[in-house]
């Protein structure tokens, strides 16, 4: 199960997708994070829900912080994002976004995008 905290309550990366709400908590989730991956999803996303194991694994198994945003509950934050499809995948590095991937990528492809910016 996610979390609802911005950050990991001992200050390290969070172990667990964080689910984030509003535009000042992303802002705050990628500022105390140096590489965040973010999963603009739907819960009627059959997609979606496909790629939330995977999601939930690279949230456990790499140094990035994963946060997840529904698009339903956050449209405006969507949009500012330009999510025009879900899943949407957006890689903050050092608090800017430095790669968008739409729609279902494998786990091994997403931890190879993570290892490029934490290694």
């Amino acid at each position: 199960m996610a979390t609802d905290t911005a950050t990991g309550s001992s200050g390290e990366t969070p172990v667990e997708p964080v689910h984030i709400d509003g535009e000042s908590a992303l802002e705050e989730f990628v500022e105390t994070n140096e590489v965040v991956l973010v999963d603009f999803y739907a819960d009627w996303c059959g997609p979606c829900q496909m790629l939330e194991p995977v999601v939930e694994r690279l949230a456990a198994n790499t140094d990035a912080a994963v946060g997840k945003v529904d698009v339903d509950a956050n449209q405006q934050l969507a949009a500012t994002h330009g999510v025009q499809g879900v899943p949407t995948l957006v890689l903050f590095v050092n608090s800017d976004p430095v790669k968008e991937i739409v729609g279902m990528r494998g786990e091994d492809q997403l931890r190879s995008l993570i290892e490029e910016y934490t290694t």
